[in-house]
């Protein structure tokens, strides 16, 4: 049957969707997974295993199509409140350019695809892993805590802070505490980053009635709670370095990105309730990004160096 033109509509009165290839590319929120594909890239990359370079190819793309698809799957939910905000208001399905259960299916699609091929040519312990992380995102705190606690970031950015892990179990078919320390330092970064930038966004979350932090425990409570967390995840960088698992140089490198991180959320925290602008929490969203990737950025070269050190004096 011919499409009627551009109306949406086929012939026989159906609607019809006129997304396109760059639609369904951002449906799965690129910018979102190109941090989850570099923190479990880092977390295989450390593992203390030899690694084949398809094996690796492999499983990174797949836990990226695993992100993706979480990223699809809230769209999906999320369209009412999306085209509400400003942020949120050119999504695809916010828009309309691609239909709710286009959506849905994409995302169930490529869940399970994501899955199935990390499991087939991994190891099925990190595609549970992975399986875990999508239904956590998508449901436990998309379909749940978002709408209904100002814990919702902090609890739900544990499905942030999985990809190291997942990565290091596709390496290595286990779990070991270097990992873990890396799922921390997301685990306590994600506050800090997300409240920052819910201090210059809340008349978004206020007008869809989402319950972020500034906006139930109001903005200087918010900036208590985000100098506290980055104090945490500060310490928490260094942990590498302070158990032995990375070099001092490492260790150094992690002190002084902890002290931007700090420095920044004390101006937050300074920031007054008159502030309109809000740069400083502006900035302090802005650093936190660069601080998540130069951390592990820097623990990655730490153990290729060491590795490559160990390899020359054997």
């Amino acid at each position: 049957m011919a499409l009627v033109e551009k109306s949406g509509f086929d012939e026989a009165g159906f609607h019809v969707s006129e997304a396109t290839a760059g639609d369904f590319f951002a449906l799965l929120k690129p910018r979102v997974m190109s941090l989850v594909i570099f923190t479990a890239f880092v977390g295989m990359v450390t593992a203390p295993v030899a690694l084949n370079p398809v094996q690796v190819v492999i499983a990174v793309l797949a836990i990226a199509v695993g992100a993706g698809a979480s990223g699809a799957l809230n769209m999906w939910y999320d369209a009412d409140i999306d085209r509400v905000m400003s942020r949120t208001a050119s999504r695809p399905v916010a828009t309309g350019r691609i239909l709710p259960g286009e959506a849905l299916v994409f995302g169930i699609v490529l869940s399970a695809f994501s899955v199935v091929t990390l499991g087939l040519l991994a190891n099925w312990l990190s595609a549970a892993m992975l399986a875990f992380t999508i239904f956590f995102y998508a449901v436990v705190y998309t379909m749940w805590l978002k709408r209904s606690t100002p814990q919702n970031i902090v609890i739900g950015g544990a499905a942030g802070a999985f990809p190291p892990i997942i990565g290091w179990a596709a390496a290595t078919g286990s779990v070991a505490i270097e990992p873990l320390i890396m799922f921390l330092i997301i685990f306590l970064w994600t506050p800090p980053h997300f409240w920052a930038l819910a201090l210059f966004k809340s008349a978004d979350y206020e007008r869809v009635g989402v319950p972020m932090m500034p906006n139930v425990a109001g903005h200087a409570s918010t900036r208590r709670q985000i100098f506290a967390y980055t104090l945490a995840v500060a310490v928490t960088g260094v942990l590498p370095a302070a158990l032995g698992y990375s070099s001092i140089v490492y260790g150094a490198v992690a002190a002084a990105l902890g002290i931007g991180f700090i420095v920044s959320a004390w101006k937050v925290l300074r920031m007054p309730d008159s502030d309109t602008v809000m740069r400083p929490a502006k900035a302090l969203f802005a650093y936190s990004l660069l601080y998540l990737f130069a951390i592990f950025a820097a623990l990655m070269i730490d153990t290729l160096v060491a590795r490559w050190a160990g390899a020359l004096g054997a």
